[in-house]
């Protein structure tokens, strides 16, 4: 009516599910998509090297550190949150824990009871070399 609509958010490709009725005691280490429904008590940690993305829905529970480059969270983390990526936080979100991140989204009612931290991407090359004055450095011969 009052313009474009918007597109409708591409959801992650699913590889391993946690249903509402499974609780995990241990850490899950994953790659690909992983959605959360039900608990688990331990980390969740992506395998290095993927464009992992971990999907918590409302009805699922995470104690434990979250590892992951791109996360949507709709649901509870009791422990920290690190993403490189991407990290999604829903109307729904509860994190008791520090949130490190590169890039944040965050909807109206998500609660995060801990820092938010912003880490810079580690990949971005400098624009021109220069030393920690900003001055150009000397080049080596």
């Amino acid at each position: 009516m009052w313009g474009k609509s918007r597109k409708p958010k591409q959801t992650a490709h699913i590889d391993s599910l946690i249903g509402q009725n499974t609780r995990i005691q241990g850490d899950v280490i994953f790659s690909g998509g992983l959605h959360v429904d039900g608990t688990v008590q331990g980390s969740v940690i992506a395998a290095e090297g993927e464009d992992s993305v971990l999907t918590l829905s409302e009805r699922g529970t995470i104690e434990g550190e979250v590892k992951v480059p791109n996360v949507v969270i709709n649901g509870r983390v009791i422990g920290d949150v690190h993403a490189s990526g991407h990290v999604e936080l829903a109307a729904q979100a509860r994190i008791q824990g520090n949130v490190y991140y590169s890039l944040i989204e965050m909807a109206m009612g998500a609660e995060v009871n801990g820092n938010l931290v912003h880490r810079a991407d580690e990949t971005v090359v400098p624009l021109k070399n220069t030393d920690s004055e900003g001055e150009p450095a000397a080049s080596e011969s």
